[in-house]
């Protein structure tokens, strides 16, 4: 007979599975709950303790770390030495290892977890069969995923066995799965230990699905979430309608919702190739969408809509007349929603902003041969923190439009410029080699909206006094800027001269 080695914690589909290895002539082996499980589904079972001729010890730590498993394991059936040596020991070669981990994700995701409890959810003998079996491929059959069960149920029913090449894919499909699971517990131990400059960096991330094309139709893409991700992110968003999301629909609606979070009113923003092009706010969120749609409803045509508020049948109706690619909010009222799914393929997302101020991971950006890694950029932004620089303070509704437009080119790619008043965003200049072409761009879009209450936000400091100069002259009446050139001296005089109010925020807000 052959034999087979069966320890999960996950028993889905578990019964069927085993029942088909018993038809096909395996002996099984199993440990504590699973063996109880299928002896209590009549599938007869062969204690560890039996093979091992040693009793669990140590709280169930060591019960599968034997040479009677791992010696059944990792045996060459091809090499006459390997098979004398199980022989003279009295080992049984094991020939399928259906074996998966310790929970340790779904303990480390209980916010209340200990320390400790999390240790003791670290499996050790596990992932040691597990690359036993994997190492040895050629003999062993390794199995660590439920959805794998059918597959090899119809391929043991029409062939009697298990291919080479499907042995192969097991293997390497196991060694990915213990290699994430390690992964995450590096991560978690060493923020326990506090270390945020690991020489060793080690990521996992989970496919959601293979995407039909990259940001060009000729690139392969695939979508993964992180193995521990966040409520307020687009692979949490639940798609109430449409299309399935396309590569650049992904990035555009991720950068929409980190800019749209910026915002407690009210606020609309409509986003295209990962810059704003127009964000509104208001105290409801239909003359909030009436505001982002005024700031450039030229550009808003096949835009990313991200809003903070539940969608309701008036705006509902307002953006069924647009084409529009996503629509992303916390909630859809049901006639709203109705209105909005006539268009087939306009995709809404649904997600929690309950969570918009929940702590952010790390990001990454990949490189050719690297990634580099960076915080967020999440600095709570607080006027009370800046300072004038310049003989005219700005007023507090000055200071009030001055961080609405300071929050709005912090998400707009650099250089960058955003022209703003109260309500909404006039004129955005954004990507520009340099900072006075972002400048005329965002007060050219501005045109005749510019008026008194008109401010200005640049993303860095003015390397010289052309932009400040520019933009008095175009009626803008406060500026909010870093700071930090060693030409400031410039930029103030210019402001002075036109009676400009400027503030200092010593944070830069590069986005690249």
């Amino acid at each position: 007979m052959k034999r087979a080695l069966v320890s999960v914690s996950d028993k889905n589909n578990l019964v069927p599975f085993v029942k088909k290895l018993v038809e096909h002539d395996f002996e099984i082996v199993s440990t504590g709950g699973t063996k109880k499980y299928l002896d209590e589904a009549g599938i007869k079972t062969i204690s560890v303790e039996e093979v091992t001729h040693f009793p669990e010890i140590l709280d169930g730590r060591v019960k599968t770390l034997n040479p009677y498993i791992h010696g059944g394991l990792l045996a060459r059936r091809e090499l006459p030495e390997h098979m004398e040596t199980l022989k003279e020991q009295n080992i049984t070669p094991i020939d399928l290892v259906c074996v998966n981990l310790y929970p340790f994700k779904q303990t480390i995701e209980n916010p209340e977890v200990t320390l400790e409890n999390a240790i003791e959810n670290i499996d050790i003998g596990g992932p040691s069969m597990l690359r036993s079996a994997a190492k040895n491929y050629r003999n062993v059959v390794v199995v660590v995923d439920a959805n794998d069960y059918e597959g090899l149920e119809k391929e043991l029913d029409e062939n009697g066995e298990i291919s080479l090449e499907t042995r192969f894919k097991l293997s390497a499909k196991t060694f990915r799965h213990t290699a994430a699971y390690d992964a995450l517990i590096a991560d978690y131990l060493s923020k326990q230990v506090g270390e945020n400059n690991p020489e060793k960096l080690t990521l996992t991330y989970d496919l959601i699905s293979s995407m039909r094309y990259g940001e060009n139709s000729h690139q392969k893409a695939w979508f993964y979430e992180d193995a521990m991700p966040k409520a307020y992110s687009i692979t949490q968003a639940k798609q109430l309608n449409g299309k399935k999301l396309s590569f650049n629909n992904i990035r555009d609606a991720d950068a929409a919702i980190r800019a749209v979070r910026e915002f407690d009113a009210p606020t609309v923003v409509a986003l295209k190739h990962m810059n704003p092009c127009g964000i509104g706010q208001a105290d409801n969120i239909e003359l909030a969408w009436d505001r982002a749609y005024e700031a450039d409803s030229i550009s808003i045509f096949g835009g990313v809509i991200a809003l903070n508020r539940k969608v309701d049948l008036a705006t509902a109706e307002k953006m069924h007349k647009l084409f529009l690619e996503i629509i992303i909010a916390p909630e859809f009222d049901a006639d709203a929603l109705e209105v909005l799914s006539k268009k087939k393929n306009l995709r809404l997302l649904q997600l929690d902003f309950t969570k918009k101020d929940e702590d952010v991971r790390d990001e990454t950006v990949s490189i050719m041969g690297g990634l580099l890694r960076q915080e967020q950029d999440v600095i709570d932004e607080d006027p009370k923190n800046w300072e004038v620089v310049t003989e005219n303070a700005p007023s507090d509704s000055q200071l009030e439009t001055l961080l609405f437009a300071w929050k709005a080119v912090k998400h707009t790619k650099s250089n960058a410029i955003v022209v703003a008043n109260d309500e909404r965003t006039l004129g955005i200049g954004a990507g520009q080699p340099n900072r006075i072409d972002s400048t005329k761009i965002a007060i050219k879009h501005a045109g005749d909206s510019l008026n008194d209450k008109a401010v200005l936000a640049s993303d860095a400091f003015f390397p010289m006094d052309d932009c400040v100069q520019y933009a008095a002259e175009h009626g803008i009446k406060a500026i909010v800027q870093p700071g930090g050139s060693i030409r400031d001296k410039d930029s103030i005089a210019m402001a002075n001269k036109y009676g400009v109010a400027m503030v200092f925020t010593g944070v830069r807000h590069f986005r690249h």
